[in-house]
Parts: C-alpha cells; structure tokens; sequence
C-alpha cells in the first residue's frame, strides 16, 4: 500500500483506499461506574433506586412536548419504573442518570447505544431533562463527561448523535456540543405510527483534543459572571475549537 501525491491511500492495484489504522483492536465496552464532575455526575440506571427522582422531575413539565420525539410518551409512574427496568436490563441501550451535585437528585437521562467495540464507534441518545436541568452548565457537563469517557477512557474513534430530522432543538444541540452534521437517511425509523427521516452527526477521535479544550474553557467557573452569565459561549468554542 502507498500514498499518492494527492494524498490519498492507494492499495498494490493503485485503487483508492482508506487510510491505514495501525495496531487497532476491539475497544472495551463502557463500565458500569459513575462519571463525576463538578455540577453533575452520571451513573447507571438503577430502576429501583432512581424511580422517584425521574418520575418527581418530570411530572413538573406542564405539559409532554419533551417526549415527542422518543420512543413513547410520558407515561405514570409504574408503567415508567418497568419501561426503564426493561431498558436497563438491555445492555444496549446502556442508561444512565444525569444527577445534581447540589441536590443529589436524578433529574435526567442519557443512553450510550448501538455501542460496537469493533470499529470504536457508540451512539449517545435516549436523551431526556428534566425542566431543572435543561439549558444549564450542568447539562452540558454531563455530555461532556460522556465524550470524555468514550474518547479519554475507552479510545473509540468516532461517537455519534442521531434525532428526528424535524427536531430542530436536539439538531442546534449536537451543533452547540460540537458534532458535525453527515446527513439524513430518509424514512430511516417507523415509530409512533409516524415516519423518522434520521438526521446523523458524528464527533471522531481526531477533533476531540480540540473540543475537549473548549468544554473545559466554558465549563470553567471563570466563564461565568457572579449572576451566572457565561463570558463566551460554548457554540463559538466548538464552532472552531482550534
């Protein structure tokens, strides 16, 4: 194998070919242990012992537009404890709840999914916060510990993010977070009884070093002022982390 003039990769037969991956091997699976942070920890989810704080926090929504793009809409306690019993007796999806420092409660949760320790390559979704923890530092700690554990502690190489193409919210999201739009794959998912065109992001092993500096840079308290203010936004960080 030999490397054109142009750069790319080409195979004995001068065929075009992707780059080399010296010495790789399967990646571990995610453990089951807590990620800890300042504001925020991740854990798995314990069904039993996380019921009350997911059911308590949710239920203060005033209404279910949370849930409209998952799998199922909001539903009462007991039929929520047994649908996140079956989800965490999965192991793929593998839940975890995004717990409050201050307060200790659970008040969200985020799934590593379609996890392929072969290629490197984990998913995070079955993401849902409570009204408390959506559009805090502490929500984006919690993503960040996340992509630390799959990049820093794992060595994948590449982690995604997949929504509804028609769910603006979580789009600008993985944009803020410092994913990179790949596309739509059309009529991708049926679910309730309705049609999914997937919208895909992706962040890979090679641009994390740089965001990785710019969660730091905003996570750290003096980019925000005595009221709270962030100083500079984490979208202009990961827009260009270099």
């Amino acid at each position: 194998m030999g490397k054109a003039e142009d750069g790319s990769h080409r195979n004995q037969f001068g065929q075009p070919v992707g780059a080399p991956v010296p010495d790789w091997a399967p990646r571990p699976k995610p453990p089951k242990t807590p990620m800890v942070g300042r504001l925020c920890r991740v854990e798995p989810l314990d069904a039993a012992r996380h019921i009350d704080d997911m059911h308590a926090a949710f239920s203060k929504a005033a209404d279910g537009r949370d849930w409209t793009y998952l799998s199922v809409d909001y539903i009462e306690r007991e039929a929520y404890r047994a649908w996140l019993t079956k989800l965490a007796e999965a192991g793929d999806p593998m839940p975890h709840v995004i717990v409050d420092q201050g307060t200790g409660k659970a008040v969200g949760t985020a799934s590593f999914m379609r996890i392929d320790p072969a290629n490197g390559v984990i998913e995070v979704g079955h993401i849902l916060l409570a009204s408390s923890l959506q559009r805090t530092s502490a929500a984006t700690e919690a993503m960040f510990l996340m992509m630390r554990r799959v990049f820093d502690e794992l060595g994948y190489r590449r982690y995604e993010w997949k929504c509804d193409s028609r769910n603006a919210p979580s789009r600008a999201a993985a944009l803020r977070l410092g994913f990179r739009f790949e596309g739509i794959f059309r009529q991708a998912i049926v679910y309730k009884g309705r049609n999914r065109d997937t919208a895909w992001f992706s962040i890979i092993d090679t641009e994390w070093p740089a965001l990785k500096q710019a969660y730091e840079r905003w996570l750290d308290p003096r980019n925000f002022d005595a009221v709270g203010r962030q100083r500079i936004r984490l979208s202009e960080l990961t827009k260009n982390p270099n």
